[in-house]
């Protein structure tokens, strides 16, 4: 029997790398941001850019991502592996690396507030930066983390991940303000509320649990994530209002 790959040559194809870089976002002080590392050398050397690195020969694209993440941010594998990674798209460019042909996998994240994170790897240090400031960003990163926040905009109008941005448990204010953070819009507080309480398997109420928000109010009550994955109905972002 033939060997139909005997005429195979792969060096007839230019080679090119792989890589994956990962927009992880976080709302600080009513604020979205973006965990973003500082490069520790060239190209680029001392810029902002994605945590992200080159995919090892046998590893899978969400393998790399989740072990480079924890190598360039010190973030402990027990966080790292609890992450729920989604991957964004394929970014393609020929020149977008200076190096060589680079095709890069793009992932994001939505996390709660974590503990600080420090460089490691070829990162020389590691930061929550508010994402309506970012500056330049190293390679083609501006792009990646404006197209994953659209994503995530997105996705929080059909499913149920805007509470992995909060506590275990939450406030439904607290809820809200990732919305109005994503979305970068105000929210009608009692309307609001009706939505995401007749959502069946949204959110689930801490039983006894309140918590003291400010203000000369009683305490609020406490929520955990519903088991439920989709919004049936969806909440959708209100069209022309603005933070």
């Amino acid at each position: 029997m033939s060997d139909p790959l005997k005429d195979y040559d792969p060096h007839a194809f230019e080679p090119f790398a792989v890589t994956v870089d990962l927009a992880v976002f976080t709302v600080r002080e009513g604020r979205l941001h973006v965990l973003l590392i500082r490069r520790g050398q060239d190209p680029y050397e001392g810029s902002w850019a994605l945590p992200g690195g080159f995919i090892l020969p046998r590893e899978s694209a969400e393998e790399a991502a989740r072990r480079e993440l924890a190598e360039e941010t010190g973030l402990s594998e027990a966080v790292v592996d609890s992450l729920h990674l989604e991957q964004l798209r394929t970014y393609s460019g020929p020149d977008r690396d200076p190096r060589m042909r680079v095709v890069s996998v793009a992932y994001t994240a939505l996390v709660p507030d974590l503990p600080e994170p420090h460089g490691g790897g070829d990162a020389a240090h590691a930061e929550w930066v508010a994402a309506d400031g970012l500056g330049e960003l190293a390679f083609d990163h501006g792009q990646i983390v404006a197209d994953a926040h659209d994503r995530i905009g997105a996705r929080i109008e059909y499913t149920c991940l805007a509470t992995t941005f909060c506590p275990t448990a939450f406030t439904l204010g607290e809820l809200q303000q990732v919305y109005e953070t994503v979305w970068g819009t105000v929210l009608d507080r009692p309307n609001f509320r009706r939505k995401v309480l007749a959502t069946p398997g949204f959110v689930e109420p801490v039983a006894g649990a309140s918590r003291l928000t400010g203000g000369r109010g009683k305490p609020a009550s406490l929520y955990r994530a519903g088991p439920a994955t989709a919004l049936h109905p969806p909440l959708l972002r209100p069209e022309g209002r603005t933070a």
